[in-house]
């Protein structure tokens, strides 16, 4: 996907996977015939407890197009680290012209993000969280840097074990 260290792959037999449509771009291929039109479409595919995966798909028809980004996005399935609805720390992550800032936010405060931003983070599960998606809105990018921050986290054991404290310590000080 994006060539990051700590991806733990999912695989999805077995998961109650829903998926999102994020956005339809219709295409044009202008032939000495005329213009040969064809669909492109971007989907966020989750299990929201941590599982998400987003996929590309082209067809001649809107449906098969998204049908073939829903099986793209059920290969491309990660685990992301969601602890008490919420990410365990801040994250930003550059993709293109896209930029995202992701923050964790206390319980009841819900999802702020955008649109696209938005998709994600309730495909994985995140109920609580604070967002700012800058730069370019084009939606593949945004999705690919929401992927990037998110996958940019560390679980608290993983830092706990990597400083030799204990769990309790890394939340405390």
């Amino acid at each position: 996907m994006l060539g990051l260290d700590n991806i733990e792959k999912v695989k999805p037999g077995g998961l109650e996977l829903k998926d999102r449509l994020v956005a339809v771009n219709r295409v044009t291929k202008v032939t000495k015939g005329g213009r040969a039109f064809g669909f492109s479409a971007i989907v966020v595919v989750g299990d929201e407890e941590g599982t998400v995966g987003y996929g590309l798909g082209k067809s001649k028809e809107v449906a098969s197009a998204i049908a073939k980004a829903v099986e793209d996005a059920k290969k491309n399935l990660v685990k992301v680290p969601v602890i008490n609805h919420t990410i365990p720390h801040q994250t930003s992550a550059r993709y293109g012209g896209a930029d995202i800032f992701l923050r964790p936010a206390t319980h009841g405060t819900g999802v702020i993000a955008g649109g696209t931003v938005r998709m994600v983070v309730e495909a994985a599960g995140i109920k609580d969280i604070l967002s700012k998606s800058k730069g370019s809105s084009n939606p593949h990018n945004v999705v690919k840097a929401t992927f990037k921050a998110l996958l940019d986290i560390r679980r608290p054991e993983e830092i706990a074990k990597l400083r030799g404290v204990s769990l309790n310590k890394v939340f405390n000080g």
